[in-house]
């Protein structure tokens, strides 16, 4: 990561980058039911309330744990283009410390191009999903301060 606050974990600029060369908003969503796709299973007693994304009409879920200071997600979503956004984004910050995540600001989004391709309450759920990850992050680097 370079000394700008603003840039992104590399892994997630990838990805975002893949997204900025299509163009035609049919090739976004192929792209992310095939993310979708490559989703590792998240265990179905993990699928509780306190895992649960608000602010999504899909059913979404998301958990985080600390492995070695860095911090590993798992989601899930029934809807298979939510489940493609919820694979973005693990896909974006795993395996990253939670400094690190919590510096990442939501303005990558946009520049994706996905907004304009989905429907407005899905965007939002993207930035809900975003930021449940982002305070799951937060929670391992306030403890890992006291």
């Amino acid at each position: 990561m370079s000394s700008s606050a603003s840039s992104l974990p590399q892994r997630l600029d990838k990805i975002v980058q893949r997204f900025k060369r299509r163009s035609d908003p049919k090739q976004k969503y192929q792209q992310l039911l095939w993310y979708a796709k490559k989703l590792e299973a998240m265990p179905e007693e993990a699928k509780i309330p306190e895992n649960k994304v608000s602010g999504c009409v899909s059913q979404v879920y998301i958990t985080a744990s600390l492995e070695n200071g860095k911090v590993k997600f798992l989601g899930d979503s029934d809807a298979q283009l939510v489940k493609g956004l919820v694979a973005f984004l693990i896909d974006g910050l795993n395996d990253l410390p939670p400094e690190e995540i919590v510096e990442v600001s939501p303005d990558f989004i946009e520049e994706t191009g996905l907004k304009v391709s989905l429907t407005p309450s899905r965007a939002n759920g993207f930035y809900n999903i975003f930021q449940t990850m982002k305070k799951k992050a937060l929670g391992f680097q306030m403890a890992q301060q006291n």
